[in-house]
């Protein structure tokens, strides 16, 4: 990544929660307007497939407060990677200059 993006990064990460965001829904919401137009289409239909395999007994629900715990670990672990390879660009980075 170019120095801007990670110079933009920096000032992101310090922004209060609500402002962080905020701004990721934003960013989300620009890249949404690029995406495949059949993708409503298909979670609609995968939605239903799911529903149907609920109704018939070869899919279990699962409590929505797991679903989030199971979420989070997931961003938690994806940020720490993140975080930890940052690290290293940074420290590679240092070296090389």
């Amino acid at each position: 990544m170019s120095a801007h993006f990670d110079d933009i990064e920096r000032q992101a990460r310090l922004l209060p929660l609500k402002e962080k965001a905020a701004l990721a829904r934003l960013l989300i919401e620009d890249l949404e307007t690029s995406v495949d137009e059949d993708v409503e289409r298909l979670w609609i239909e995968e939605a239903q497939r799911r529903d149907a395999a609920y109704l018939s007994g070869e899919l279990e629900a699962v409590p929505g407060e797991d679903v989030m715990k199971r979420a989070r670990r997931r961003v938690v672990a994806k940020m720490f990677i993140e975080r930890e390879s940052n690290k290293s660009r940074s420290s590679y980075r240092s070296a090389m200059f």
